[in-house]
């Protein structure tokens, strides 16, 4: 009695079988690995402009940058200036930066954010103008902890 080698049809369903039901499970665990990272980026790049936007208008109340109009309320006029630097108070040739650059939304891949003045309404999405307060991503949908992106 000769046997052969190799697999039966039924050992190779069986096997087929394992791999979709392993294969079905990790793909959501990827996805949800992949969308946990992008909030933590997202967390990151809000929490480096909020501080960046917080040391610049403690530079202005302490005169260390030439102060913005009073009406500003020492906050910068936009994100750029964050960015182009402001000069420093009693130099005309150097320049006080706050940020490096100002990061993509990990969700839209825009340098594109929602801002709001100090005169806005804390859930406003529409800017009133004149200077920056506070910024919000523009990515529509919610987080994993049930918050919409807008609202971090």
């Amino acid at each position: 009695m000769s046997r052969r080698n190799g697999f039966t049809l039924l050992e190779l369903v069986v096997t087929a079988t394992v791999l979709m039901i392993l294969a079905s499970v990790t793909i959501p665990l990827v996805r949800n690995g992949l969308k946990r990272e992008k909030e933590i980026e997202l967390r990151r790049d809000l929490r480096e402009m909020r501080q960046a936007i917080d040391a610049y208008k403690l530079a202005a109340e302490q005169q260390k940058i030439k102060a913005p109009a009073p009406e500003a309320n020492f906050y910068p006029e936009s994100l750029e200036m964050l960015v182009e630097g402001v000069p420093a108070a009693g130099t005309i040739d150097r320049k006080v930066r706050f940020l490096r650059r100002i990061p993509v939304d990990p969700f839209t891949g825009k340098a594109e954010w929602g801002l709001r003045n100090s005169n806005d309404d804390a859930n406003s999405t529409s800017w009133g103008g004149g200077h920056v307060y506070d910024v919000y991503s523009l990515a529509p949908g919610t987080g994993m902890n049930g918050i919409p992106y807008h609202e971090w």
